[in-house]
């Protein structure tokens, strides 16, 4: 698999399934490309090429201390684009990764995209400010930089819990899936999933939605407890013109996992309308 060097010297892993038109998928907080293996494998399949790659300071790529606020992570985005020579290609963000692709919508004016995903985002506002009476408590945030701090692992031993909906009377994974997951966030630097979980919780995209000029799809969990619908997905919807919303009833915010089936069923429809 090539490691990808950005602008400032910082090597990206990245991975690549399959041939034909591109679909770049970006992962969420505090995961890697890993995340989108089944995802990858339905797109491969359907004649398509998927390519992941991990976030800097995740994964497999370099640990930086500095360069984790949304417009470097842009940066590094456009310069796989640019490094893999990427055309008429569809952009996937899920969670934090919907950043990404709102970001890269304004600042490099959707170049070479052909449809956007969000998937279980965080876009278009995640804080609740007088402006954004739906957002989420600053409390909230500083309590899950608090829980990092003190303890990073047990913190992410029940982090995942409410990402896949897991309760007294529901279990959507296995054990071993949050296992797994709980692995991959430990890959990361510190730093990076601070920094990170700052840039999700406060960036505003409000202004960058207008630049969403090609058909755009959402899909989201009502049953999401890390990034409330209504806060997120619903607002997008209202301010992307092009954009199309499918809500899964009762579905949490690690859907990759949850409703991998139906997600690719929907995403490769999608896909299939370009």
């Amino acid at each position: 698999m090539p490691m990808i060097k950005t602008r400032d010297g910082v090597s990206l892993y990245c991975k690549e399934w399959g041939s034909g038109r591109p679909v770049v998928l970006i992962h969420g907080w505090p995961l890697t490309a890993d995340t989108w293996d089944d995802t990858a494998i339905a797109i491969a399949k359907a004649g398509l090429r998927a390519i992941a790659y991990d976030r800097r300071g995740f994964g497999r790529s370099d640990q930086p201390y500095e360069g984790y606020d949304y417009n470097q992570l842009t940066d590094d985005l456009a310069d796989l684009i640019q490094h893999l020579a990427l055309t008429d290609m569809t952009l996937v963000g899920f969670s934090m990764g919907g950043g990404e692709v709102a970001r890269y919508m304004s600042r490099y004016e959707g170049k070479s995209v052909k449809q956007a995903v969000l998937i279980s985002s965080i876009v278009p506002y995640m804080l609740n400010t007088p402006d954004n009476p739906h957002g989420v408590g600053e409390e909230v945030f500083e309590q899950m930089a608090s829980g990092m701090k003190l303890d990073r692992a047990a913190f992410f031993g029940s982090f995942f819990h409410d990402f896949f909906g897991v309760g007294l009377l529901s279990a959507p994974v296995s054990d071993a899936v949050l296992r797994w997951c709980e692995r991959q966030a430990m890959m990361a630097g510190l730093k990076a999933t601070l920094d990170c979980a700052t840039s999700f919780a406060t960036t505003d995209f409000r202004g960058d939605l207008p630049a969403f000029n090609m058909p755009t799809l959402i899909i989201h969990g009502t049953g999401d407890q890390n990034v409330p619908i209504e806060t997120s997905a619903r607002a997008a919807a209202r301010d992307i013109p092009s954009s199309k919303l499918i809500e899964y009833e009762g579905a949490p915010h690690g859907l990759f996992a949850t409703h991998k089936d139906r997600l690719a069923r929907d995403l490769i429809t999608f896909l299939k309308t370009a």
